[in-house]
């Protein structure tokens, strides 16, 4: 029953505080950029209002607006100095946000390096490379123990013999089996066929009989 009664939690939102002020000085700018048109409108019909005047005769209003369009102008250049300072202030909050977004990332990696730091131990490192040097320190005694037992005389041996197995190891991948040397027995003629063959021979003496 009571999460009926419960206010659903509002979202967190991830618009910052800078966000707001850059989106705030981003509108500012627009603003100013829609006086200078407005500014830049009334200053050309300013000079055509004075010329016409002119051409009428009215000097004094002529003049008038002449002077209403050099402090229009003024204030022109004084929005174009504004919204120089503007664009700026908005650069440099952005430029600001990244750089945080940086530090922030330098601190999670900061905190991630001595988190990997504190789960090593120095001592077991000693150990381990302690261990490593002194496995390769054997091994290297084991190489010369053996280097020295053995004269060059010893080694050319070794490397002959080596040699001659190399060479028999391809001498039995190279030989044929051997060609058996008993003579293959002599198949057995059926009784028909022999009959046959007594038929063959017999048949040309009784021709020469009867001739």
């Amino acid at each position: 029953m009571g999460s009926f009664f419960t206010k659903n939690k509002k979202p967190i939102s991830r618009v910052t505080e800078q966000d707001k002020a850059v989106l705030q000085l981003k509108q500012q700018r627009d603003r100013l950029k829609q006086y200078q048109k407005r500014i830049e409108l009334s200053l050309e019909n300013d000079r055509q209002l004075a010329k016409k005047c002119l051409a009428s005769g009215r000097k004094e209003r002529a003049k008038l607006l002449l002077r209403k369009k050099k402090f229009q102008e003024t204030l022109l250049i004084n929005t174009d100095k504004q919204l120089e300072n503007l664009e700026k202030l908005a650069a440099d909050i952005e430029y600001a946000q990244v750089e945080m977004k940086v530090l922030n990332g330098l601190k999670q990696g900061n905190e991630a390096l001595k988190k990997m730091h504190a789960m090593l131990d120095i001592n077991e490192i000693e150990k381990i490379m302690d261990e490593t040097r002194e496995g390769i320190e054997k091994q290297h005694e084991i190489d010369s123990l053996l280097s020295e037992a053995l004269s060059e005389q010893d080694e050319e041996d070794v490397l002959m013999e080596l040699e001659a197995l190399a060479a028999e190891e391809e001498t039995e991948k190279l030989k044929l089996p051997e060609v058996p040397q008993d003579e293959l027995p002599l198949p057995l003629e059926d009784e028909t066929l022999k009959e046959s063959k007594a038929a063959i021979i017999e048949k040309p003496k009784k021709v020469l009989l009867e001739a």
